[in-house]
C-alpha cells in the first residue's frame, strides 16, 4: 500500500499541519499582544482613557457685588441648561417640535443645527461631512425650574442638563447703566461687570467623569476645585440710587428728555454716592429685548457744552490768576459787545455788576469780560490743570470720554470767550462733579472712586489704594466761590435749586444743542446745573443733566438737583443749617434767561417758583409704617423727612414709637419687618 494513501500517515500529516498552523497563530497572537502592551501601551490607554472619560471645565461662580453697607446689588445662582447628544437622536424632527414649544425657541433654525451636527446636508438626507458627528450640542442656556421639569419628564437618553451659574440683579433697572452686564459666558460686557471682570470672574475647575457606552457618566471626580470670584463693595448708597434714578426719570418725563445723568459725589474723597442715566434698561433681560443705546452710563460716556455752568469755573480761574478779585466792577457792555470784528449780545442787558453778580445773573459778556482780563492761557491752565477739563477722570468704568478742551494755540481769535461760558469745549456729568469738588473742599482735587474695597484671596476685605487729595487751587478762591455759588441759589438763577433745612451753593448751565450734520444748533437745550451742600462743610456735589429739552436748566435742572440733594443728605444724615422754625420766604416770580447760542441774543422765558409751606415746624409726626414693604417705608421716610431703621424682611409689623406722635429730634423710628 501507498505510505502516501495510509490513513495514519494522513492524519499524522494533517495533525502535523493543525500543530504547525495554531503554533504559527499563536505566535501571532503573543507577537500582537506583545506589541499592544508593549509600543502601543501608552497610546491604546490614553484612546481608552478619551473614550471612557470625559474632561469638563467646572464654572467658578461670578464674585458678588454689593453697595457701601454690604446691600448686595448683583449675585449669581445656579440654573440648568440644555444641550443633546446628536448622535442618539433617531427622529430630529419630532424631538425639534418637542424642544420648541416648550423652550419658545425657532424650530427651522435648531433642526438646521442638529443637522449639521450629525453631517447632514440640509435636507437632511445625504451626509454633507461625516467628521461633523458631533455628540454635544447645546439648545438653550439657563432655561426655567418650569421648562426643565417638564423636559425631564420625558425621560429621553439624548437629553442632557448641566448646571451653570445665571446672573441675577437684585433691583432690576436700579443702577443698571453703572453696573453693566454679562454675556452668555458670564463675563462681563458693560460698566462695572466689565471693569472689574478680572476680580469676579473667578478661576474654573476641572471634574472627570467616567461614561459608559452611551456617554452617560456613571461617576465624577473633582481634579480641580473651581475658585468663585472675589465680592466686590461699590461706593455708592443702593438707597439714595433708588431716588435718583427715580427723580432723574421723573425730571426727563415731564420736561421731554430725550437722555439724562446725575451724579452724586463726596468732595472730600470722591466716592461716587450714586450716578443714574436715562433712559436705562434691565440687566435681567435678555440682550435681545434690549436696546443697545440704552445700556449707556451716560454719566461718563457721553460729553457735551455744558453753557452757563463753566462760568463758576471761568470766574475761579480769573480769581485764581488774580485777574479780578470779589470786590472788582465788570462792565457788560449793556448787552452789546465789540469783539475782534464783530459784536457778542446778551439779553437782558446789564451795564456795571460786580464780580458775583455776572454769576448771579450769569452774564455771557460779563463772563467774558473776566476771561479777557484772565488771558487765554491762564484760563486754559486753570480749566485743564485745576479742574480736570479735557482729562479722563481715571474712575476707570468703560468706554469714559474725557470730553473735549483744545489748548489755546488751537483757538480761533477770541473763541476763549466761548469757551468760558461753556461752548466750542465738552465735559461729561462725572467731569463737572469732579471740577465742582474742587471748590468744594477748598481746592483739591480728587480722583472718582467707585470701589470701596473688594475681597482678598484669603477672604478678608483689601481696602484699595487710593490717590490722595491733590492741591490745585488756593484755598481763598475755593472760599470766594462757593460764597458766590449761594447767591446763584439765593439771589439768582438758582432759585428752584433751593433747599429747605440747608444752604448750597450751585450754577445752571442751559446750552443750545449743536447739529454736526446742518452744522447750526437747534432749538433744543442741555440744561445742567451743579451744586453742592451743606456751605458750611460741603459733603455732596450733585451734577444734573438733561439733554434735548425746551426750557431754561433753571427750571428743568435745578428742582431735580434740589430733590437729590436732599435725598442724599438725609440719608447721610446731615444735619440741617437752616432753622426750621423759620417759614421759607416764597420766591417771586423769576426771569429764567436761556443761554444765547454764541454770537446770538439769549431766550427769555418766565418761570413761577412753587410756593413752599410756610407753617411752623418743630418736629415731624411719626408715620404710620405699618403694612408696607421695605421700597414704601423708605419713599414715606424720605418724603417725610423721619430717619427710619429696618429691621428683618417682608413687610411692615410694629414700630418704635408708634404712628402719630412727635418725634423728637435726633430719634429714628425702628420699624420692623416679618413675613
Amino acid at each position: 500500500m501507498d505510505p502516501k494513501l495510509n490513513p495514519e500517515a494522513i492524519r499524522a500529516r494533517r495533525l502535523t499541519g493543525m500543530a504547525v498552523f495554531g503554533f504559527l497563530w499563536a505566535a501571532v497572537i503573543v507577537a500582537r499582544l506583545f506589541y499592544l502592551q508593549g509600543p502601543k501601551h501608552e497610546e491604546l490607554l490614553k484612546h481608552a482613557d478619551k473614550r471612557q472619560h470625559l474632561s469638563l471645565e467646572i464654572k467658578a461662580p461670578r464674585g458678588t457685588i454689593v453697595d457701601r453697607a454690604g446691600e448686595k446689588l448683583v449675585v449669581s445662582v445656579l440654573a440648568e441648561s440644555l444641550a443633546i447628544n446628536p448622535r442618539l437622536l433617531k427622529d430630529p424632527a419630532i424631538a425639534v417640535e418637542i424642544l420648541s414649544s416648550i423652550l419658545k425657541i425657532d424650530a427651522r433654525k435648531l433642526l438646521e443645527r442638529i443637522q449639521v451636527a450629525q453631517g447632514l446636508d440640509p435636507e437632511g438626507r445625504k451626509p454633507r461631512n461625516p467628521k461633523m458627528n458631533l455628540a454635544f450640542l447645546w439648545v438653550k442656556r439657563k432655561i426655567t425650574p418650569e421648562e426643565s421639569a417638564r423636559l425631564k419628564a420625558y425621560k429621553f437618553d439624548w437629553m442632557e442638563f448641566r448646571q451653570e451659574s445665571q446672573r441675577v440683579y437684585l433691583h432690576g433697572r436700579l443702577g443698571a447703566n453703572l453696573l453693566g452686564s454679562v454675556d452668555h459666558e458670564e463675563k462681563g460686557n458693560a460698566g462695572v461687570e466689565e471693569s472689574l471682570d478680572e476680580d469676579l470672574q473667578g478661576r474654573p475647575g476641572q471634574v472627570r467623569v467616567l461614561t459608559d457606552s452611551r456617554r452617560r457618566g456613571i461617576e465624577s471626580r473633582i481634579e480641580v476645585p473651581a475658585q468663585p470670584g472675589k465680592t466686590v463693595a461699590l461706593t455708592i448708597d443702593i438707597r439714595l440710587q433708588y431716588y435718583c434714578d427715580q427723580i432723574l426719570r421723573d425730571a426727563a418725563l415731564r420736561e421731554g428728555a430725550v437722555r439724562g445723568s446725575a451724579v452724586v459725589m463726596d468732595p472730600r474723597n470722591g466716592e461716587v454716592l450714586c450716578m443714574s442715566s436715562y433712559p436705562s434698561f434691565d440687566s435681567n433681560e435678555s440682550s435681545a429685548s434690549v436696546d443697545f443705546a440704552n445700556w449707556n452710563n451716560r454719566a461718563v460716556t457721553e460729553p457735551f457744552e455744558p453753557g452757563s455752568v463753566m462760568k463758576v469755573f471761568s470766574i475761579a480761574a480769573g480769581l485764581e490768576s488774580k485777574a479780578v478779585v470779589p470786590t472788582d466792577s465788570i462792565f457788560c457792555h449793556n448787552g452789546r459787545m465789540p469783539w475782534f470784528g464783530s459784536h457778542l449780545t446778551e439779553h437782558p442787558a446789564y451795564g456795571w455788576l460786580p464780580v458775583e453778580g455776572v454769576l448771579w445773573h450769569s452774564s455771557n459778556l460779563g463772563t467774558a469780560e473776566i476771561a479777557r482780563r484772565t488771558g487765554s492761557r491762564n484760563l486754559y491752565r486753570v480749566l485743564h490743570n485745576s479742574f480736570g477739563f479735557g482729562a479722563p477722570t481715571g474712575i476707570g468704568l468703560p468706554a469714559e470720554s474725557k470730553g473735549s478742551l483744545a489748548p489755546p494755540d488751537k483757538w480761533g481769535q477770541g473763541e476763549f470767550a466761548f469757551v468760558s461760558y461753556g461752548y466750542r469745549m465738552s465735559a461729561t456729568t462725572l467731569q463737572l462733579a469732579r471740577a465742582l469738588s474742587v471748590i468744594a473742599n477748598g481746592g483739591l482735587m480728587v480722583q472718582p472712586r467707585l470701589v470701596l474695597w473688594k475681597q482678598s484671596d484669603d477672604g478678608n476685605r483689601e481696602t484699595l489704594p487710593h490717590k490722595a487729595p491733590q492741591r490745585v487751587l488756593r484755598p481763598e478762591t475755593a472760599i470766594q466761590t462757593q460764597l458766590m455759588m449761594e447767591g446763584v441759589i439765593l439771589k439768582g438763577t438758582g432759585k428752584l435749586a433751593r433747599l429747605v433745612s440747608h444752604t448750597a451753593g450751585g450754577k445752571t448751565g442751559t446750552a443750545k444743542i449743536w447739529d454736526p450734520n446742518a452744522k447750526v444748533y437747534t432749538s433744543f437745550y442741555n440744561g445742567s446745573f451743579v451744586g453742592f451742600a451743606p456751605l458750611s462743610d460741603p459733603r455732596v456735589v450733585v451734577a444734573v443733566s438733561l439733554s434735548q429739552v425746551k426750557k431754561a436748566a433753571s427750571q428743568v435742572a435745578a428742582p431735580a438737583f434740589r430733590d437729590i440733594a436732599s435725598a442724599a443728605l438725609r440719608l447721610k444724615g446731615i444735619p440741617g443749617d437752616l432753622p426750621e422754625q423759620l417759614p421759607q420766604e416764597t420766591p417771586p416770580l423769576v426771569a429764567a434767561v436761556i443761554d444765547p447760542e454764541p454770537g446770538q441774543p439769549a431766550l427769555e422765558e418766565t418761570a413761577v417758583q412753587a410756593a413752599t409751606e410756610t407753617e411752623l415746624v418743630v418736629a415731624p409726626r411719626v408715620p404710620d409704617f405699618r403694612g408696607k414693604s421695605i421700597r414704601e417705608v423708605m419713599v414715606k421716610s424720605v418724603e417725610t423727612g423721619v430717619e427710619v431703621v429696618l429691621e428683618g424682611s417682608g413687610v411692615a409689623r410694629w414700630q418704635d414709637p408708634p404712628a402719630g406722635g412727635l418725634l423728637a429730634a435726633g430719634r429714628r423710628v425702628k420699624v420692623h419687618f416679618a413675613r
